[in-house]
């Protein structure tokens, strides 16, 4: 076992760059169904973060790294140049710290780990809201200023948002420079597509989809949780998430997915 090393690394590292791969090709999520996309998320990093720590060296005094790269080799798999017109990626980005240069961050690490110039869709969840507070377009706008931006650089072709009523999609639509070209309803909270949400998205042409994520996917606590139990004795408390991005490959003519997975990004907060 290699979380000695592990453990050594995480603690003089300044942040975590977590990918898990594909995780149809190496089994994680596949054995068994997991309940909900929390579970889905917890599960593929506590193994991706397993399988990692177990490949370290236990050499204590091995190169210090400012950024640790945490991923399983052989579930990286770059896309074909040739295969890329058949194929379609898109991704939702779930914000954990909230900070708009998550976006950006997360876009350019899901490029480069797919091997993909551009994404063709990007969904962004709320950021996270102090309680008490309601979401507001005065809060969303530096995200989607960030998405904008990469969208006119040519990295994203679409982005899209995530359960925003009529008013505030309406608010956002009206603002932004860059349209939405989708939104997703939580069918948790509505069985039914709300009307006035379905009339205006058909007047404006923007795509209603349907999803099960919860507000919150991964936690803080969850986080730490799962690098205890991955790497013993590690200062779990040290580590918060900043962000989550997860990513499909779809087979545009067929509709299969070829690929999934997370790319997450944590950081040290502690000395």
């Amino acid at each position: 076992m290699g979380t000695d090393g592990a453990r050594a690394l995480l603690e003089r590292a300044a942040t975590l760059n977590l990918q898990t791969g594909n995780l149809l090709s190496w089994g994680c999520g596949r054995k068994k169904c997991p309940a909900t996309p929390s579970e889905e998320v917890r599960d593929c990093i506590q193994k991706t973060l397993t399988e990692w720590s177990s490949k370290i060296g236990q050499d204590l005094n091995q190169e210090i790294l400012e950024v640790l790269e945490c991923t399983v080799a052989q579930a990286v798999e770059k896309m074909n140049p040739d295969e890329r017109d058949e194929l379609k990626v898109s991704a939702k980005l779930f914000i954990v710290g909230s900070n708009s240069s998550s976006v950006r961050d997360a876009v350019d690490m899901a490029c480069s780990a797919l091997g993909v110039a551009q994404l063709d869709s990007v969904i962004i969840a709320p950021p996270p809201i102090e309680d008490g507070t309601s979401l507001s377009l005065e809060y969303l706008q530096p995200y989607w200023q960030e998405l904008e931006t990469l969208v006119q650089n040519k990295k994203i072709v679409a982005i899209g948002t995530s359960d925003l009523d009529k008013t505030l999609l309406e608010q956002l639509y009206v603002w932004a420079q860059v349209k939405p070209s989708s939104n997703q309803v939580n069918l948790a909270s509505c069985c039914v597509m709300p009307p006035d949400l379905t009339a205006f998205a058909k007047q404006f042409d923007i795509q209603l989809l349907t999803h099960n994520d919860p507000k919150e996917l991964l936690c803080e606590a969850s986080f730490r949780e799962v690098l205890q139990e991955s790497i013993q004795n590690v200062k779990a408390q040290e580590w918060i998430p900043l962000w989550i991005l997860r990513y499909s490959v779809i087979v545009k003519s067929r509709g299969i997915i070829k690929s999934k997975g997370y790319i997450m990004q944590a950081k040290r907060i502690a000395s």
